[in-house]
């Protein structure tokens, strides 16, 4: 490791230490040219698959994107945080699990979909209007009746 004060390459570790987590690694390190003292940090890397937008556009995985999205739909809902992190963790998860480089949205928005559907059903509903930019009423009242209870679900005859 090189030294930021003086440039050398000759360090040697002092102290390890691994956070509450476990998923970080934080060393003390003395440069042994200068005597001096720093810190660095190692952690696990991991790449999530870039998203492929429907004009064919690739962005980042964005997790803050990917919870603006879903708090916009659970808008003065009463959904905890943890449930959120929750979610969203699970959601990652499940993109690292296909070991794919890239993703289409479409799918990036069912998942958010299942999750939301689990978490809050108004929040589902909100999601799937603009999501799948419904285009009649009929469409919206298949999406509320996936989430009533005891109502049969009829898929719109165009599907």
């Amino acid at each position: 490791m090189k030294c930021p004060f003086c440039g050398a390459m000759d360090t040697t570790v002092v102290d390890t230490r691994i956070n509450e987590d476990g998923d970080i690694v934080r060393r003390r390190r003395r440069c042994l040219n200068c005597d001096k003292r720093f810190t660095t940090y190692e952690r696990a890397e991991i790449r999530l698959p870039q998203v492929v937008k429907k004009n064919g556009s690739r962005v980042d995985y964005n997790r803050d994107k990917l919870s603006a999205s879903l708090w916009l739909a659970l808008r003065k809902r009463p959904v905890t945080t943890e449930a959120v992190d929750g979610a969203i963790t699970r959601i990652e998860e499940k993109l690292l699990a296909l070991g794919e480089r890239e993703i289409p949205s479409e799918k990036v928005g069912e998942m958010v979909m299942r999750e939301l559907k689990k978490l809050d059903k108004i929040a589902y509903v909100r999601f799937a209007s603009v999501y799948r930019n419904f285009e009649d009423v009929d469409e919206f009242s298949h999406a509320v009746r996936e989430v009533t209870p005891g109502k049969p679900v009829r898929r719109p005859r165009d599907e």
